[in-house]
């Protein structure tokens, strides 16, 4: 390892540590439980790498990610959302009947989360020649959009 990677580790150590520690400041109330989900989410993340996966983004508001699968059929891969987390697990189930000589493609079990930003929703998923996309899209509520107050004129 070369001086240079040994102080960009160092270097991300140092912003993840600060950034984490600028939100216990009081200020931030009842951030704590946020920070510890996407942590946990980043730890989980970090150390899949299986199946490979393209994140898009399409707009400013609208993302595709999208999986390679191959070998997975609709009914071994399951999408969920919960707790703010986009979870994606696949399972195949083979029943074989013949003996495997050979067997060089990847059909292992695997499970990939991904931490959704506030008012991120999961709007669809298809599978299409191998791939699994999923469509990430950032639906703000109405009362949660800038309004304009009318401002009335006093009665003398």
């Amino acid at each position: 390892m070369g001086v240079h990677y040994l102080l960009a580790e160092k270097e991300k150590k140092m912003v993840s540590s600060y950034t984490l520690d600028l939100f216990k400041d009081p200020f931030f109330i009842g951030f704590n439980r946020e920070l510890n989900r996407l942590n946990h989410v980043h730890n989980t993340a970090t150390r899949q790498s299986y199946p490979p996966y393209d994140l898009l983004k399409l707009d400013e508001d609208t993302y595709k990610l999208s999986l390679a699968v191959a070998g997975f059929s609709k009914d071994d891969i399951s999408v969920s959302v919960d707790n703010g987390t986009l979870i994606i697990k696949g399972e195949i189930t083979e029943v074989l009947d013949a003996e495997v000589v050979h067997k060089g493609i990847a059909g292992r079990k695997f499970t990939r989360t991904f931490a959704l930003g506030e008012y991120m929703e999961v709007t669809g998923a298809e599978m299409k020649d191998g791939m699994l996309h999923v469509d990430i899209d950032r639906i703000i509520p109405e009362e949660k959009k800038p309004k304009e107050i009318a401002i009335k004129v006093a009665k003398k």
